[in-house]
């Protein structure tokens, strides 16, 4: 090229799923039947009655200006008794709640608002790789911490407490933990936060798959002193079936939600209004909706636990969340190999984990988005 990238850009690869897509759309052009059980994109629909809000507001020539950065009313109010039902969390709709288009916007425009070059943020290893990815983009330094089996894949904050922590900033936690599927339970939340307040670390809890296949819903904002050092990232991307619609927020301080959108006002605009007011026509609708959802993703999660067995896979059955967590077979040298054999020998792929980390070399991530009758089509080709 002419014109070279930024240098920002050499710490980055391509996101492994947009690789990976493009190949399994160059086997499906050859005529192989693939299935893929390795992306969390949810198949469900979104609640009718958002449907039909979005379908009466488009239609108003009224909605289609530019909105507030801190979106409409409506939608602040509803995410905030949203929180109240579901989270046990009070939220001032006013300025402690704040919507965005998809949580994977706030991972960037946290990073954006508080750190700076030369300090150290805390990813998980295995992790959603975005978290990484930023903080580099930021120019922070990650420091990984391992979540292990043998830990029941929480992080060992005693081990850290031993480790220099002088320049960390901020650490990423994701409970219920993706990929490992992981309920953190009220106790992780408060050692975290009282671990924050110790070392004047900001946690971040991204909380996408709070509702999924959960018993009890819990928020880091709920502990003792929570909002004093701790910010929350939620969606209805996975819990209500609206992944392509970008409705997403940022919850916390009033102080840290001000810093967010004083990035996000210069990055972005607000969200198309009748988006904004069917999102929250969902969330007023969250109870019937969440039940039904949970109900399909178990029967998914029986037939997936089949599947796994089958393929001579290790792996726990309290998992939380859109995927199952497993552990491969001893005579495979790593995941990529025994996602590459899968995929070779029956057309199905399952994501490998070690894109997620060293710690998910021996494991793979399969997804329960996707219907019974696919995920019975791999159990027969398995």
């Amino acid at each position: 090229m002419r014109i070279k990238p930024a240098n920002r850009l050499n710490a980055l690869n391509e996101y492994y799923f947009s690789e990976k897509l493009a190949q399994l759309e160059r086997m499906r052009a050859k005529g192989i039947d693939v299935i893929n059980l390795g992306i969390g994109n949810p198949d469900l629909p979104p609640d009718t009655e958002a449907i039909e809000v979005l379908q009466t507001e488009s239609a108003l020539s009224g909605n289609h200006g530019y909105q507030s950065y801190r979106g409409i009313p409506q939608l602040r109010e509803a995410l905030s008794d949203w929180y109240g039902k579901w989270f046990g969390v009070s939220l001032n709709p006013d300025d402690e709640v704040l919507p965005l288009m998809g949580s994977k916007e706030g991972i960037m425009h946290i990073s954006m608002a508080f750190l700076n070059p030369g300090d150290e943020v805390l990813v998980a290893n295995p992790a959603y790789p975005a978290y990484a990815a930023v903080a580099k983009l930021s120019g922070a330094a990650v420091r990984y911490y391992p979540l292990k089996r043998e830990n029941d894949f929480f992080p060992d904050l005693d081990t850290l407490e031993k480790s220099d922590l002088s320049k960390v900033k901020l650490m990423w936690v994701n409970y219920p933990n993706m990929p490992t599927g992981k309920s953190a339970g009220f106790s992780l939340f408060k050692n975290l936060v009282s671990f924050g307040k110790e070392h004047n670390i900001l946690i971040v809890n991204d909380n996408p798959y709070g509702l999924i296949l959960t018993e009890k819903p819990e928020s880091i904002l709920k502990a003792d002193s929570g909002k004093e050092i701790a910010l929350e990232l939620n969606s209805l991307s996975k819990s209500h079936n609206m992944a392509g619609w970008r409705i997403g927020m940022a919850a916390g301080n009033r102080q840290y939600i001000k810093a967010i959108l004083n990035v996000k006002s210069n990055m972005d605009s607000g969200m198309f209004k009748p988006l904004q007011l069917a999102a929250a026509k969902a969330l007023k609708n969250s109870e019937n909706q969440i039940r039904q959802i949970n109900r399909v993703y178990k029967h998914r999660q029986q037939l997936a636990y089949n599947l796994l067995d089958k393929l001579g896979c290790s792996f726990q059955t309290d998992g939380a969340g859109l995927f199952i967590w497993a552990q491969i077979p001893g005579s495979f040298a790593g995941s990529r190999e025994f996602s590459q054999w899968l995929l070779d020998k029956t057309a199905v792929f399952i994501t490998p984990g070690f894109i997620f980390g060293s710690e998910g070399e021996r494991y793979i991530r399969l997804s329960l988005s996707n219907s019974e009758e696919k995920i019975k089509q791999a159990i027969s080709r398995v």
